[in-house]
């Protein structure tokens, strides 16, 4: 790659993440951000630029963990075959598993049920050095909660306050948190669904109650605009990735961790108490 290019392909790269950013206090609709939208990347150049992100993001791994001082939190939701394992899979891998901790939230234990909604979530929030990974988090309980009427509305709608003023929290006391949403069409999760079924690897992942989130798809894709809209902040802001084409959610998902992690400028602590002409026999 000449020069050029690559400076042109780092400005693109630069530019994807504010794309994708759901702006603090601005009204989302879901239908105005394609799910199959690339932004002008090819395939093959997508490709070699996640490579590089990906080698990128085990440095500043390497340094973030070295140094101790601050954790990243990634919160990954999306509707039913959206790409939560793949983006893990994928992306994840630039990861020591050393510095690398991820939580999934199923449905919540007898014992979850006894606290508030919050407290399993917060158990689980990275220390300082660590990347927690969280596949689905707290966001369920203003997700499926509201589409399932599993608590009254007014419970759920207060619940915008308390994730806020969680993630607040979290970010004034050393938590970087990243929040992306994986946007994908009802027709490619009807694809995946399909897959999922006809390979006898994947069947067991397959119920057929999952199906249930095909009829109420509109009601899903109002709790998510409402939950984009009354939680995106500048210390803990959304990202609404498209999700259609797995090489382009890699390559935005990597390009918007790296990006986000630079910004922390991470890097390795001096030695401590070394002379500075050691020579080991």
């Amino acid at each position: 790659m000449t020069e050029g290019v690559e400076s042109t392909a780092q400005d693109d790269e630069a530019r994807l993440r504010e794309l994708l950013r759901v702006a603090p206090g601005s009204p989302v609709s879901l239908a105005d951000r394609h799910p199959g939208a690339t932004h002008g990347w090819q395939r093959q150049e997508a490709e070699r630029a996640t490579s590089r992100r990906l080698e990128h993001l085990a440095n500043l791994q390497d340094r973030l963990w070295a140094e101790e001082k601050r954790a990243v939190l990634v919160v990954l939701q999306g509707i039913d075959a959206s790409g939560k394992d793949g983006t893990i899979r994928r992306v994840m891998s630039a990861f020591n598993p050393q510095g690398c901790v991820v939580s999934s939230f199923r449905v919540p234990t007898a014992e979850e049920l006894a606290h508030d909604y919050l407290w399993r979530v917060h158990r689980r929030v990275p220390a300082k050095g660590v990347i927690g990974v969280f596949n689905r988090s707290h966001y369920e309980d203003v997700l499926v909660v509201r589409v399932r009427n599993l608590v009254p509305e007014r419970e759920w709608r207060l619940r915008y306050h308390h994730i806020r003023e969680f993630e607040r929290l979290l970010s004034e006391t050393g938590t970087t948190i990243v929040k992306l949403m994986l946007h994908i069409s009802r027709g490619e999760q009807r694809k995946r669904f399909q897959a999922r079924y006809d390979d006898p690897a994947k069947r067991w992942k397959f119920r057929l109650g999952d199906l249930d989130v095909r009829v109420q798809w509109d009601d899903y894709m109002a709790a998510y605009e409402a939950a984009l809209q009354e939680t995106s902040t500048g210390h803990a802001p959304w990202y609404v990735v498209p999700a259609d084409r797995k090489w382009f959610r890699d390559l935005a998902v990597a390009t918007i961790l790296a990006q986000t992690i630079e910004e922390l400028r991470p890097d390795y602590p001096p030695a401590a108490d070394l002379p500075a002409d050691l020579v080991i026999e």
